[in-house]
């Protein structure tokens, strides 16, 4: 299977730059997973097509402000990092442009609040720092970070909250799990209405689900790992799901990552944590989810393979040119997809 499988040629006017004004407004495809039978409809729309015994499993992670920029404290040289996982206490994971400029015991100074020593050297322009601060971190975060939009966003984020999922609670993530940005708590009320339970795992989003696919042989890609965690009263209600023949449906696919590893891991649902570096493509079979909501991906990416598993490779290339010819808006920002 060739990375190249999982390229397609989309037209940049359709790289959505800003959220829509509203979230639910954005169009919403609805794809048969088994026939590739596509109907178009909207977001808000979404209630008609989920079934009162379906259980709507979503990713709370909470995004951090985590790009920062600094200057090198013996030269003054700029650079900027992207915090991307908390290792210990106080010791991140960062990614820095330009790498080759810091070595260990190389310090940046972001603020007379904050500045970062280099512990360690790693592959692909990773580093590891240690924060050095005065006060709460992510206070100094939200007041000197910005929001680690995609590098294809060109346009300021007027509105922080606009990068957030309105569920948004355990503090964590280097990027949003974009699928739930779609959400309204109005439309969350209506679908509980409905009598579908909605319940949480949390995945902090990291280098493992936007890192480029840079190998040939798909099988030959390292996913980086990424901090999971599920709570005893979720577990119950997907085993009692899976027991009684209801339809898991995930949102987005850090969601779907953190499902099939803890059914890997366990046969069941469980309440544990841990870091999943799980590589979803075709041939895989889901154990856990039944069905997915989530946005459209980026050529050649893992998260484009993570969907054509669930489907086929041919249905999902299929339903992007589809998507293409009717004008949806794509990743981040972008319009939205139900495979079922």
């Amino acid at each position: 299977m060739k990375t190249e499988d999982f390229n397609y040629e989309l037209p940049e006017e359709l790289i959505a730059q800003s959220p829509l004004e509203k979230r639910d407004n954005s169009k919403l495809m609805i794809l048969d997973k088994n026939t590739g039978d596509i109907k178009h409809t909207h977001f808000n729309e979404i209630i008609d097509d989920l079934d009162s015994n379906d259980i709507l499993v979503m990713n709370d992670t909470k995004v951090i402000p985590a790009r920062l920029y600094g200057v090198k404290e013996d030269t003054d040289a700029a650079i900027e990092i992207l915090m991307l996982k908390e290792e210990e206490k106080d010791i991140w994971q960062c990614l820095v442009k330009p790498a080759k400029r810091i070595k260990v015991g190389t310090i940046v100074n972001f603020s007379n609040k904050l500045k970062a020593e280099c512990l360690e050297i790693r592959d692909e322009g990773i580093r590891v720092f240690k924060l050095i601060y005065d006060g709460i971190l992510y206070e100094i975060l939200d007041e000197l970070g910005e929001m680690p939009l995609p590098p294809y966003i060109h346009e300021k984020l007027k509105d922080k909250d606009r990068y957030q999922t309105v569920y948004a609670k355990n503090i964590g993530s280097a990027a949003a799990p974009t699928a739930g940005l779609h959400f309204t708590k109005e439309l969350m009320d209506k679908i509980r209405d409905k009598g579908i339970q909605i319940v949480f795992i949390t995945l902090h989003v990291g280098l493992g689900t936007f890192r480029p696919v840079n190998v040939e042989d798909v099988t030959k890609h390292k996913m980086h790992s990424e901090f999971y965690s599920m709570d005893k009263d979720t577990a119950c209600v997907l085993n009692d799901a899976k027991k009684n023949g209801k339809r898991i449906v995930s949102v987005g696919t850090t969601t779907t990552r953190t499902l099939e590893t803890i059914m890997s891991m366990y046969g069941e649902f469980k309440e544990c944590s841990g870091f999943t570096d799980i590589f979803i493509y075709p041939g895989y079979k889901f154990k856990g989810v039944d069905a997915l909501i989530t946005n459209f991906h980026l050529p050649k990416s893992t998260l484009l393979m993570l969907v054509s598993a669930l489907s086929s490779k041919e249905i999902i290339m299929n339903a992007y040119n589809e998507a293409i010819k009717n004008k949806y808006r794509f990743f981040s920002f972008g319009d939205s997809m139900f495979i079922k």
